[in-house]
């Protein structure tokens, strides 16, 4: 997450989980297993990065987003396990997009020589690159630098091993309620369309990041603290035959929809970030954040009303980044730079009727159901 301003409505994506059960396993795959964590860099008093791999295996942590190519945490997640999400910065975007010989170089230093042994599934060209706005000049390049990351990929004959796309925030979004009427504004349209278009081709997923928190501080009038923090007791938005207990659905359903009503093609969504600051500003506090947090990471194994499947979610972010601004913005780690967990609650693991198993995080056991 870069600008506070480009959080006022985050909106998510959501992958679907396709199980094929060859062998029969009593596990029942939960939100734990769809969780994984963004390791931002913006601080002067964070371990190195091969202490912060060894923090995401100690806790049993399957998926990371890294935002660039970060060449001392690509050394460290070699043989890992661990997932990747991998950015392309921003400031690469020009160069990417105009000379194809630059992308196949980024491909080879960044990719390839860590593929196989550091998963890297995806490949985020750009960070909530919009039309609007500071960053609209960079618009022009995703779809082109995309692209050109894509065939690099594709000459490799990986391309639908590692899928590349964008990552955009919620201010795309014209229209979020009622959910199934979420479009995006006509003045993205020209932006959006040919990228949603590519990633049906390519069969890649949107990636979205989606915060709950700035929507509600954007509009506590009309927004309940409850609803934003997935403890309210009941539906509070019936859209049709979908109701709404929480706003995380309903923010990821108005994406959901607004792919749909382009009529385009089928696209998944991966939340590619989501969390909660527990200081610096409105709404911000331990509390609030701790009780967001673990509600998230229950509930993603349910998906949504619209798509009732597994959400692939990742959460914004491991540490508290003393860089970044303004102040809320420094508070969103679920780890102190010292590596102690700022949480009781775990993010790996699977549940055994509903115990948990294989989750150094988390002592205790965590009720199964509870969306509370």
């Amino acid at each position: 997450m870069h600008s506070l301003y480009a959080r006022t409505h985050k909106f998510s994506l959501a992958s679907p989980l396709f199980l094929l059960g060859l062998f029969t396993i009593n596990l029942i795959p939960t939100a734990d297993a769809q969780i994984g964590i963004c390791y931002g860099m913006m601080g002067n008093n964070l371990p190195p990065a091969n202490e912060v791999i060894d923090l995401y295996k100690a806790n049993n942590i399957k998926r990371m987003r890294l935002y660039d190519p970060n060449q001392a945490a690509l050394q460290a997640l070699r043989n890992s396990g661990i997932e990747l999400i991998l950015g392309v910065p921003n400031s690469d975007l020009q160069s990417l997009a105009t000379n194809n010989d630059i992308a196949i170089q980024w491909v080879q230093k960044n990719v390839l020589n860590f593929y196989p042994s550091v998963k890297i599934k995806y490949i985020a060209v750009g960070n909530e690159v919009s039309p609007i706005g500071g960053s609209s000049w960079l618009a022009q390049y995703v779809l082109p630098a995309t692209q050109n990351i894509y065939q690099a990929i594709r000459a490799k004959n990986l391309h639908d091993q590692i899928k590349v796309s964008t990552s955009i925030d919620m201010t795309l979004i014209g229209n979020s309620f009622p959910p199934s009427k979420g479009s995006f504004r006509s003045d993205v349209r020209s932006y959006l369309d040919p990228f949603i278009g590519y990633l049906v081709y390519a069969g890649a997923p949107l990636l979205v990041n989606v915060y709950p928190y700035f929507s509600y501080v954007g509009n506590p009038r009309d927004i309940s603290l409850p609803y934003a923090l997935f403890t309210s007791p009941n539906v509070m938005v019936q859209d049709g035959q979908y109701g709404y207990q929480n706003l995380f659905d309903a923010m990821l359903d108005s994406v959901h929809a607004a792919l749909d009503n382009t009529g385009i093609g089928w696209v998944n969504v991966v939340v590619s970030e989501s969390g909660w600051p527990s200081d610096g500003g409105s709404a911000t506090s331990y509390d609030n954040a701790r009780i967001y947090l673990d509600n998230l990471i229950r509930h993603v194994g349910k998906g949504t009303p619209r798509r009732p499947w597994a959400t692939e979610t990742y959460i914004f972010a491991m540490f508290d980044e003393n860089q970044k601004s303004p102040e809320l913005e420094k508070h969103f780690g679920v780890f102190n730079p010292n590596k102690q967990k700022k949480y009781p609650f775990g993010f790996g693991g699977e549940r055994r009727n509903g115990e948990i198993v294989n989750d150094d995080f988390n002592a205790t056991t965590v009720s199964l159901k509870s969306d509370m």
